[in-house]
């Protein structure tokens, strides 16, 4: 039996122009993987029905309010019977009336410097699928998100940023990048890399992805 893999891109705000990188780019990681990718932007398929054999939902770079009150509570079902979210990006600019999503995601967006620019990641945690691969290090090129709150103190941070290492950080030492957590039952992994077309071609960026699905998917080991 295949394992399937929803990958959810429905933007009500800013629409990020590197999405169809990501859905490539996750095909592509899927293909070498045996898992089975559906792409859509049609919230319709957040019904108890098709998302009980879905392996994980990837909210990947959504923005606003994508789903109504009824398919709010598919997902929210979903994810108490075992289910796994990824978010990446802009999926922190997602939900902002929705608590349960707020506790799921563990922390929205509040800004962002004016530019892309340089920094260098701090990896927290190596001991999970999303960051094995990395050094004590990573230095990229993105989008670095400022949030309206640290994580919560249940979710394990995996990436924190250097804040010495670019402009524009509002939340000193410690700033979060990419965190893990338990919740109502199922699994979520937020990464906040992933504004750019390029960061999808990045190896690591890639392996870091993938790693958090397959964590968020129940699929490798680094409990949350």
């Amino acid at each position: 039996m295949s394992v399937e893999l929803l990958v959810f891109s429905r933007t009500a705000g800013y629409r990020h122009d590197s999405i169809p990188a990501g859905v490539r780019a996750l095909r592509e990681l899927a293909v070498d993987h045996g898992v089975e990718v559906t792409a859509t932007e049609d919230e319709a398929v957040f019904t108890p029905d098709r998302l009980a054999g879905v392996a994980a939902v990837v909210f990947l770079n959504t923005s606003g309010e994508v789903l109504d009150a009824g398919q709010r509570r598919a997902f929210e079902g979903y994810l108490r019977a075992g289910g796994g979210f990824v978010g990446v990006h802009a999926a922190a600019d997602t939900g902002y009336d929705w608590p349960f999503y707020g506790r799921l995601v563990g922390a929205y967006f509040s800004d962002h410097p004016p530019q892309v620019q340089r920094a260098t990641l701090v990896v927290t945690d190596r001991d999970h699928p999303a960051t094995a691969h990395l050094g004590p290090t990573w230095v990229r090129e993105d989008e670095w998100y400022n949030f309206r709150s640290t994580v919560p103190g249940a979710a394990r941070v995996l990436v924190s940023l250097d804040v010495s290492s670019y402009q524009g950080s509002t939340m000193g030492a410690g700033h979060p990048h990419a965190w893990c957590a338990e919740v109502a039952g199922g699994r979520s992994f937020y990464t906040a890399g992933g504004h750019t077309v390029a960061a999808y071609d990045e190896p690591d960026f890639r392996a870091h992805l993938w790693g958090g699905v397959t964590w968020a998917a129940g699929r490798a080991g680094g409990a949350g």
